[in-house]
């Protein structure tokens, strides 16, 4: 059987750069891998036509012979670089020659099958310890003026007795004699190679002869630690701080990981907030609010501060002290404060306080516009529903 034109086969033209030639490769290795495509009998030789078609173009000398010959520069010793045993053009598209090809894309084509990263890599002597995160609850009162809080942590932290190292008495680990340090082992399987972690030393490159008695080779000990945290004025509720160094110590002397301090701001008696806004419900009597007057009314900082009520006022309206609210988190101007008035009706009436109620509800005919507004709207309401 004739063999497909290479182009043909990974699906570019004559042209394409070697980019694309290397993206195109990667599409059609992932795509026919025997894995993937179980159902399919024909996948495996699909696959290693695609992998003899990348190995000819990815390189400038055989491409340029295979655009000039075609298939013949690599069966009969054509062009510059003669024949070679087994056939080929100085280095044909063989089964070691296919292997060669494939570990070029083999970081991105077992990103799918094996968890992604890279396959390669070096030792990894030590491992960076984790991220540890610590919910943090402060009062509003905190969150406006800032404050330092002092933070029970359990963690992981450095073994003392090994200074880290998880060997006893502090010695230095030894290269692991299954990967010779490099953390990982290769194996043969058909025609490419697979990269796993060293099962002998998980990854780490070394191994421990004699392990710590009191990290056990761990290089770390559970243990709690007391922290001082400055929490800065403006935070609210999803603020995140970050303690760099400060999580969990890295396995064997690696370095530790961060501590994360997500804070809450908890609910307040008083005040309620809106970013940087305050808003703040204070009930003032009828008569006040018919009449008018002065209020007092408290400030996130402690202080006080008069309000004037102006007569007539209804529940629900709002009054803007600015200034008065919280301050931003990375500077800028403060918020302001919002006070919401809400007219009281008075209870547990005598009965002199009811007769003059009454006597007043008499005499207030024209002073209640909303109230009188209203009840027409009613009215022709109903009598629309009459006609």
């Amino acid at each position: 059987m004739a063999k497909r034109d290479y182009y043909e086969v990974l699906g570019i033209s004559k042209g394409a750069s070697a980019d694309e030639i290397k993206k195109a490769y990667r599409k059609k290795a992932k795509e026919l891998h025997p894995d993937r495509n179980k159902d399919n009998p024909e996948s495996e030789a699909q696959f290693k036509e695609a992998g003899e078609a990348y190995d000819i173009l990815k390189d400038p000398e055989k491409k340029a012979a295979y655009d000039r010959f075609g298939h013949a520069a690599f069966e009969g010793g054509m062009g510059g670089g003669g024949p070679r045993p087994g056939g080929g053009f100085g280095g044909g598209a063989g089964q070691g020659d296919f292997a060669s090809a494939f570990s070029d894309v083999f970081d991105d084509l077992f990103g799918d099958f094996m968890g992604g990263g890279r396959a390669g890599g070096g030792r990894q002597r030590a491992a960076r310890g984790s991220d540890l995160r610590y919910n943090l609850r402060v009062t509003l009162e905190e969150a406006f003026n800032g404050s330092q809080k002092t933070i029970n942590v359990p963690t992981s932290v450095q073994c003392d007795a090994c200074n880290g190292s998880g060997a006893e008495g502090g010695a230095e680990p030894t290269t692991c004699p299954t990967c010779s340090g490099m953390g990982k082992v290769r194996a043969q399987q058909g025609f490419f190679t697979v990269e796993r972690t060293c099962p002998t030393c998980s990854g780490l490159g070394q191994i421990i002869k004699n392990p710590c008695n009191t990290c056990h080779g761990q290089g770390r000990v559970e243990k709690e630690r007391a922290l001082n945290v400055n929490i800065p004025a403006g935070v609210e509720t999803g603020t995140r701080i970050r303690l760099a160094g400060e999580g969990e110590a890295g396995m064997r002397g690696g370095p530790a990981g961060d501590l994360y301090i997500f804070i809450e701001v908890a609910k307040h008696d008083i005040f309620e907030r809106e970013d940087t806004n305050l808003f703040c419900r204070v009930p003032v009597s009828m008569t006040t609010a018919a009449l008018g007057g002065d209020i007092e009314v408290p400030t996130i900082d402690g202080g006080r501060s008069r309000v004037k009520i102006p007569a007539g006022s209804q529940s629900g309206r709002q009054m803007r002290l600015r200034n008065k609210g919280m301050p931003a988190l990375r500077g800028g101007s403060s918020g302001d404060m919002f006070i919401e008035l809400a007219v009281e009706t008075p209870v547990n009436l005598t009965s002199r306080q009811k007769e003059l109620l009454r006597e007043f509800d008499s005499l207030s005919e024209d002073n209640n516009p909303e109230s009188k507004s209203f009840f027409s709207s009613v009215k022709s309401f109903w009598d629309g529903m009459k006609g």
